[in-house]
């Protein structure tokens, strides 16, 4: 989802998410490697990444995108089987105020209570099943009770400076990344793909497998 054209993307599903197991999706197979300017973009200037000795991969996402809800299930199963020498987290994005940085201070709120794999889909769900905003304490509040979550405890955390300070910075990282859509992956600081630059949300996966190859091998 592009940050001008939030509903007029398609999302393509043409190669299913087992063809990954096996390798590249068949558009990417018939055509070779994965083409930089293409496929992926190298970084210029890259961004810095932690000093762990790992390789970073960065989901860029929005919970309001219907793009990323439908990318969620694969990224998940994906992130799951992943070398110990990766690192994979999730940045929530903010093209703009709201309902952006509410939807980036509930991620980081469950977070920080470490409730992100019991809560996240659901966030997805409420939004884009449900129809609900989340994008005012009141609702986001009766959503956390709903579910099981201590909304008091909740509210505290999503008004907290940690977690305005986590927003700030992935606004920051967001830039550096030159992120203009979603959902989009970023990996170790030096590359840059989307299903839009791959062909489909798979191949964006498929794609980011061959960019560890390539950081790993110091390629």
């Amino acid at each position: 989802m592009k940050r001008r054209e939030f509903s007029a993307a398609v999302v393509r599903t043409g190669v299913t998410a087992g063809a990954l197991a096996s390798g590249l999706p068949l558009a990417l197979a018939q055509s070779g490697a994965p083409v930089e300017g293409k496929n992926y973009l190298k970084l210029s200037p890259p961004v810095a990444t932690p000093a762990n000795g790992k390789i970073e991969v960065i989901e860029f996402f929005w919970y309001g995108c219907p793009h990323c809800n439908v990318f969620e299930p694969m990224i998940d199963a994906w992130a799951k089987k992943l070398p110990a020498d990766v690192d994979f987290r999730r940045v929530p994005v903010a093209f703009r105020d709201e309902p952006f940085v509410a939807h980036q201070r509930i991620y980081y709120a469950l977070e920080e209570m470490g409730l992100v794999d019991a809560m996240h889909r659901k966030v997805f769900a409420a939004i884009h099943v449900d129809h609900q905003r989340l994008d005012n304490p009141t609702e986001i509040s009766a959503f956390m009770a709903k579910n099981g979550v201590d909304a008091a405890k909740f509210m505290g955390f999503y008004n907290s400076f940690s977690v305005q300070t986590k927003a700030r910075q992935a606004a920051q990282l967001a830039q550096a990344y030159k992120i203009d859509g979603v959902p989009s992956l970023g990996i170790a600081g030096k590359y840059f793909t989307s299903g839009t630059l791959a062909g489909s949300p798979q191949a964006s996966l498929a794609v980011t497998d061959y960019l560890i190859q390539r950081v790993r091998a110091k390629t």
